[in-house]
């Protein structure tokens, strides 16, 4: 019978206990789930980075960590952690709402609904947009949820083109790889999303160099990582023109500072890290089939690989 502990801030389980509960039973799970606990005793750690949990040396029985995000920069490096660490990977919950946001908002830019919306001068211009057809869009990132977005965003009719860091083969997505495909990707994209882990390899992805490749007037999704992007740099790019609007999900430093520039920049669209959140219900039936599967003898799903840093 696996004890799992919960490390998450103390708020979160109230919103957990009651899921998780539910998801063990259904797995047919005999168990010991609880926020305190011996770590001597410890099977199973629920886990959020932001937790009292940072040294996991004193969990000498530990099987393996479950993540309940899809970031695990801020505990990929833990040189402590010895076991398995799991990303969240959940369809119905997160994935779902990041489709959700990314194909609201590249509508939203691809349509001009803006200007349409506020209108104080009542200014009537009848110039349709063009068809999605003609509104080629890239995506850097094409792990699960970018390859869940351009999914989505070809059912809408947009060409999509995508950029990982390895060569990926996709049924309907023209696909880069390395750095000379990076710019490939970029060039005269006219919506642009970023869905790459935060790692030392993607730090500053979108600089002055890759801005000045997009479509002249291009638009910017980030609801990837904060770190993604060079701000300066960006800044200057909406300033020239370059880029006509950048739409911001997530930030360096979070909540973004009261007197940063992106909150004033008529071209900046500021949401609070809300494109995509783990859901309590669905995230609780991952980590629980995780569990359920490590006890019985399966590989775990979703591991992290440390090397790469996702």
């Amino acid at each position: 019978m696996p004890n799992i502990l919960f490390a998450a801030r103390s708020e979160s389980w109230n919103d957990y206990e009651t899921p998780l509960s539910t998801a063990l039973d259904a797995a047919g799970l005999s168990y010991t789930l609880g926020t305190d606990m011996p770590p001597e005793e410890v099977d199973y750690i629920v886990y959020a980075p932001n937790s009292d949990v940072q040294d996991f040396t004193p969990f000498t029985r530990l099987k393996a960590v479950l993540n309940l995000w899809a970031g695990v920069e801020d505990v990929v490096g833990n040189t402590t952690l010895a076991v398995p660490l799991a990303r969240m990977v959940d369809e119905d919950g997160l994935t779902q709402g990041m489709v959700e946001w990314v194909a609201g908002h590249t509508l939203r830019h691809h349509l001009g609904m803006d200007a349409h919306i506020v209108n104080p001068d009542r200014t009537w211009d009848a110039t349709p947009p063009p068809l999605s057809a003609h509104r080629p869009v890239t995506i850097l990132g094409l792990g699960t949820l970018g390859q869940a977005c351009a999914r989505a965003l070809i059912t809408l009719g947009f060409p999509v083109s995508g950029w990982s860091r390895s060569a990926k083969d996709l049924p309907g997505i023209t696909t880069h790889a390395g750095d000379e495909g990076l710019h490939k990707a970029l060039r005269d994209a006219q919506i642009v999303i970023l869905l790459l882990p935060d790692t030392p390899a993607t730090t500053n992805v979108i600089n002055a160099e890759t801005l000045a490749l997009m479509a002249p007037g291009a638009m910017i999704l980030n609801p990837g990582r904060g770190p993604l992007i060079d701000d300066d740099a960006l800044l200057a790019a909406l300033d020239s023109g370059q880029i006509g609007h950048a739409t911001l999900d997530v930030f360096r430093t979070e909540p973004l500072p009261d007197d940063h520039a992106y909150w004033v920049h008529p071209k900046v669209t500021v949401t609070p890290h809300i494109a995509s959140t783990t859901r309590p219900e669905t995230a609780a039936r991952v980590i629980a089939d995780n569990i359920r599967r490590a006890e019985n003898g399966e590989a775990l799903l979703h591991i992290v690989d440390r090397s790469a840093g996702y």
